[in-house]
């Protein structure tokens, strides 16, 4: 038996060795002629899982560590008799903390009071869900666009997108990439979407670079139609806009969902799928060392401060995005680099608050996001 696994996922060396032949090779080098004989693939967003990789092979299963799929063409899978599986939810609390620094960060660049504004989020699955909440405990008000689940689960609780574009003080994306069909989001932020924002709102885009309509966005900024814009996704990545790159107020190498436990996450999934499919014994693996960051103690005197002042200290304690950021605006040309040589990130749960917090309702939310205290 054999499994190639691309040579970026952490963790997972040793994992399915008691088992199978296991071939660790980049992503770009994952070629039809490497697969051929394999049983197994496990991979990220950078290999096109294809009839020109897999036409002729003996892949039986394909495991993505991450929540996107659109590199897997599952229509062929489906034919060919391929078993696919992706990591839902994986880096879902990772997100949420990308987003609570860009809201943070926005805040102070821009002296907001977060209560009381209004945040539309749109796409409202395992992310969506958790920004939402985020967004409650900052007490934002929070209005939901998610078609899909809409029909299903009723209309009760979503908002069409017409309203989210009229009422937003910011607009966050995290929608999967379809390309067609009822639900297609291939650059759903288009010209004439931005052109129907009302309240010239903060622009997020972490969910898929080609959700959004690269020449939009920069005319949008340009003539004021969104008052701040965030990109962690791209299109045409590596080779990401330079023009937009200087126009965007935070820019990152696609690395939302980087935390070590997300990533952890998301190598768990893969591992588990792949076992449980071919009868291996690694259905129950679980992740070990995952690195910590330098220090897990975040010092607050809460003394004068607001409760935004506190949420916002501790928040940019776990991570600050404005690191990201310079990294990226110094060498655009190592967007990849970037991706692979990570920092270590660790979510709130990893760290503990200490100080003096005398606001009882800022340690209550410091808590529901996961903080010690």
């Amino acid at each position: 038996m054999k499994i190639i696994i691309d040579d970026k996922i952490p963790y997972i060396h040793g994992a399915l060795e008691p088992y199978a032949e296991v071939v660790y090779l980049p992503g770009s080098k994952t070629t039809a002629e490497v697969v051929r004989d394999a049983d197994a693939i496990i991979t990220r967003t950078r290999t096109k899982c294809n009839e020109a990789l897999l036409s002729g092979s003996s892949v039986k299963i394909i495991a993505t560590a991450t929540i996107g799929y659109d590199h897997i063409d599952t229509d062929y899978c489906d034919r060919a008799g391929i078993k696919w599986t992706n990591a839902p939810g994986c880096n879902a609390k990772s997100v949420e903390q990308y987003i609570a620094s860009v809201i943070m960060v926005m805040a102070e660049k821009k002296t907001l009071s977060l209560a009381g504004m209004t945040i539309g989020i749109v796409g409202v699955g395992n992310v969506g869900s958790k920004v939402a909440r985020l967004a409650e405990i900052l007490g934002m008000r929070v209005l939901l666009n998610d078609p899909p689940r809409a029909r299903v689960e009723g209309e009760q609780g979503f908002v069409g997108l017409d309203k989210i574009l009229e009422e937003s003080d910011i607009i966050t994306l995290h929608v999967p990439l379809n390309m067609e069909g009822v639900d297609n989001t291939f650059h759903l932020a288009d010209e004439a979407l931005f052109s129907r924002m009302s309240r010239k709102p903060i622009f997020i885009n972490s969910c898929r670079g080609e959700v959004v309509k690269t020449a939009a966005l920069k005319q949008a900024i340009i003539t004021g139609q969104v008052s701040g814009s965030i990109v962690d996704c791209w299109e045409n990545e590596p080779e990401i806009d330079l023009e937009l790159l200087n126009l965007v107020d935070l820019a990152t190498p696609h690395i939302a969902g980087y935390s070590r436990d997300g990533k952890a996450k998301g190598t768990e999934m893969s591992v588990q799928a792949v076992s449980k499919f071919l009868g291996l014994g690694s259905k129950n693996w679980k992740a070990t060392n995952v690195e910590k960051p330098a220090s897990t103690e975040i010092l607050i005197d809460g003394t004068g401060k607001s409760i935004q002042e506190i949420l916002s200290k501790a928040i940019l304690a776990t991570y600050n995005i404005r690191e990201d950021d310079a990294r990226l605006r110094e060498s655009a040309a190592t967007f990849e680099k970037q991706r692979g040589d990570y920092p270590v990130r660790r979510e709130f749960p990893s760290f503990t608050v200490y100080g003096k917090i005398n606001q009882i309702k800022a340690i209550e939310k410091l808590k529901k996001l996961g903080f010690k205290l």
